[in-house]
């Protein structure tokens, strides 16, 4: 048996929609994955720190995230970026008073070498959520 996924990759030049467009990208998948609430927001975290920060990091200034959704998690697969990008995205999302907002909510940052390029695939891990109580229909046996 397959799981079940659906994913997107996007490509964006550096500039003021990407946070927007990347935001709905991973909110959309990641939502269709009935991911729980407080991850979705932590996805939408990610999204934002990749937004404002990945462009810095690749040769063309462009970002490109591939968004993978599945049952128990939503990974953002980055890159490709420069040599060394991975490692200086993920240092980049380090906020003062706050820490390190990508070590903060992924349960897996792997910067990876590839033949082009660097790659940081960060995934979080989730329950999936079934339909509430009350989004279940019951019927009694009537006779």
């Amino acid at each position: 048996m397959t799981a079940i996924q659906n994913e997107a990759t996007v490509g964006l030049a550096r500039g003021p929609l990407v946070a927007a467009v990347l935001g709905r990208v991973v909110g959309m998948l990641t939502a269709r994955a009935d991911c729980p609430i407080d991850r979705l927001d932590d996805a939408l975290l990610v999204a934002d720190a990749i937004a404002a920060k990945a462009g810095s990091f690749s040769e063309d200034g462009r970002i490109n995230v591939r968004v993978i959704a599945r049952a128990d998690s939503v990974e953002l697969e980055v890159g490709p970026l420069r040599p060394g990008g991975a490692e200086e995205l993920i240092a980049s999302a380090a906020l003062p008073g706050v820490g390190n907002v990508l070590e903060g909510v992924a349960d897996v940052l792997d910067p990876q070498q590839r033949e082009r390029g660097d790659f940081l695939v960060i995934r979080l891990g989730f329950d999936a959520q079934g339909p509430a109580p009350s989004d279940r229909m019951e019927f009694d046996d009537v006779t």
